[in-house]
């Protein structure tokens, strides 16, 4: 197993991409803390599991916007299973607008949980990695901060901050022992993009060269391989996983 004996949070866990990765880590050994806000889902997303040893699974409610929600949420994992070696940061939500239409409070909601919660859970877990000497960090970007998006300001620049922060990262913490790397999805069949009109949804699906969207699954098997020991020597890199929709 890839992942044996070893401690993951993931943020936005209950669903989703989030929940695909925890599936994806359960199975392959690592012991995995849903952090989510959302309680009823966490807790439906526990009696949906099947896993061998129900102490390798657990789930703590937190707020990645409140940075006191998120230190009580770092060190509930590290006082339960002594340390953390991998945390995904997939939390996100969308409060979409044109420009001009964008209310403040949709502006700093988007900023507070996809920027400000990035900053957060990865400023209260990094010393416990640096304290051991290794770890992986990976945060959830998008196509959207690479290439921007008509009516997705706040969006967009939470995104293209990730990358940012990603790269800044890579070179304070590589040295010792810590990778940590992006994955910016494109067009992934989540219940963000289950809103999107079916028409707008089509056209979408035309501009990617494999025509369809992506599946969680597939962006969990990126979170995979970036927590293994097999990329070991990929830092600072953000990982584009959108059928080739960049191209």
């Amino acid at each position: 197993m890839r992942l044996a004996g070893k401690t993951a949070i993931i943020t936005g866990g209950a669903s989703g991409i989030g929940y695909a990765a925890v599936k994806r880590f359960l199975s392959e050994g690592a012991k995995v803390v849903i952090a989510d806000y959302n309680e009823a889902a966490g807790s439906q997303a526990l009696q949906q599991l099947e896993v061998d040893d129900e102490e390798r699974v657990l789930f703590i409610q937190v707020d990645v916007s409140n940075p006191e929600s998120v230190e009580r949420m770092i060190e509930a994992v590290v006082s339960t299973f002594g340390g953390i070696d991998i945390l995904i940061n997939n939390a996100g939500i969308t409060q979409d607008a044109m420009l001009t239409k964008m209310s403040i409070d949709q502006w700093k909601s988007v900023i507070g949980v996809n920027l400000n919660g990035v900053f957060y859970c990865t400023r209260f877990a990094a010393p416990y990695m640096v304290q051991q000497g290794k770890g992986k960090i990976i945060n959830t970007s998008s196509i959207v901060g690479v290439q921007g998006n008509i009516g997705q300001t706040n969006y967009a620049a939470t995104k293209a901050g990730v990358i940012g922060m990603t790269k800044t990262w890579a070179r304070e913490l590589g040295f010792k022992g810590i990778c940590v790397n992006a994955v910016a999805p494109g067009y992934i069949h989540t219940s963000m993009v289950d809103k999107v009109p079916e028409k707008v949804l089509e056209k979408m699906v035309e501009k990617v060269p494999l025509r369809r969207l992506g599946t969680p699954e597939e962006i969990a098997n990126a979170y995979l391989f970036l927590a293994s020991d097999e990329s070991d020597y990929i830092n600072g890199a953000t990982i584009e996983i959108n059928g080739g929709l960049s191209i």
